[in-house]
């Protein structure tokens, strides 16, 4: 069973446990805004896609203080939830909530009723605050482990690929594929830079990435999309860099239609003090782009970069028998 249905089950126990009316959780997502990840109420006036930003509305309070909020009677002009639309927010009387620690989040219920909550009850959501922390540190270490083991049963196929495909096209088409499989991500290419660095070619990826089929073979603009600026400034890139502006930046050239990723990782291949190429792993839906996934994937990155150290090191070889 998923972590989004255990949440739901806490959440109804504690609406159940205070008789509050709704009860939701804000989680945090990598660029430091907050979503509403669960949420139970006895109506349907929830606003299941919100977001907040730290000290945004009752909720954001918790978010930026990191402590616990109890309101049985609150002032409408200048309080707001922020979870609800204007007009459904405005039978709402009363408010508690308590913040997960580290600033990892906030668990908040509300009453139609004034006078609805105590201290003591305060302390009772403290403990369902536990239980989802619980929750999420088991969940967190099975996925982890399960993570952690296939990236090293990906490792391990990547290094017996080498030995099998020496060449050096069937290699990379393999690995493409390894990647997309043990990643979950949907997309997975790699760039190549020109021998005059002014553009970049495709030159392989797991499935076609355009409309028309020639654009796999355009030369793209190197001051242009995220590879591009990889290419330049020789450094990973993500979509999960809080210091990088990545958001909105398309990967290529907004000329050609590309699917519109929402998550996306470059990595770049450095042979003989220069960037030669960019591997990179992208989808369309936002994934999680964990530590431990940008770990790998340098790892894998420096594979490649081996690859291409020691073709070129043996095409040198070859010249100098050839003269």
């Amino acid at each position: 069973m998923s972590e989004h249905y255990f949440f739901n089950r806490i959440l109804g126990l504690v609406c159940s446990v205070f008789d509050a009316y709704s009860a939701v959780l804000f989680l945090p997502d990598s660029k430091g805004r907050f979503h509403l990840v669960s949420s139970f109420s006895l109506g349907d006036n929830i606003l299941t896609n919100s977001c907040l930003q730290p000290g945004q509305g009752l909720v954001g309070w918790i978010l930026k203080n990191n402590e616990p909020l109890l309101l049985n009677s609150f002032d409408r002009q200048g309080d707001s939830l922020g979870y609800y639309s204007p007009e459904a927010e405005s039978k709402i009387k009363a408010f508690m909530g308590c913040p997960l620690s580290q600033g990892n989040g906030a668990l908040c219920l509300d009453s139609k009723n004034t006078y609805s909550f105590s201290g003591k009850d305060q302390k009772i959501l403290h403990q369902f605050v536990q239980l989802i922390e619980a929750l999420r540190d088991d969940v967190y270490q099975r996925h982890f482990n399960e993570q952690e083991h296939n990236f090293y049963t990906c490792l391990k196929l990547i290094r017996a690929l080498k030995s099998k495909t020496p060449k050096w096209s069937s290699f990379l088409d393999n690995l493409l594929k390894l990647l997309s499989e043990y990643t979950q991500f949907s997309f997975t290419f790699f760039a190549s830079r020109d021998e005059r660095g002014q553009g970049f070619y495709l030159e392989g990826w797991n499935r076609p990435l355009f409309v028309s089929p020639e654009n796999h073979k355009q030369k793209f603009n190197i001051s242009s999309g995220m590879i591009g600026w990889v290419f330049r400034n020789h450094t990973p890139i993500s979509t999960a860099d809080k210091d990088t502006s990545t958001e909105g930046t398309p990967v290529f050239d907004k000329r050609y239609k590309a699917p519109h990723f929402q998550s996306v990782i470059c990595l770049p291949l450095v042979v003989r003090m220069k960037t030669r190429g960019v591997l990179v792993i992208a989808d369309e839906s936002k994934k999680p782009i964990s530590k431990e996934l940008k770990n790998f994937l340098l790892i894998v990155a420096d594979q490649l970069a081996l690859f291409l150290e020691n073709l070129y090191l043996r095409n040198k070889v070859h010249q100098l028998e050839d003269h």
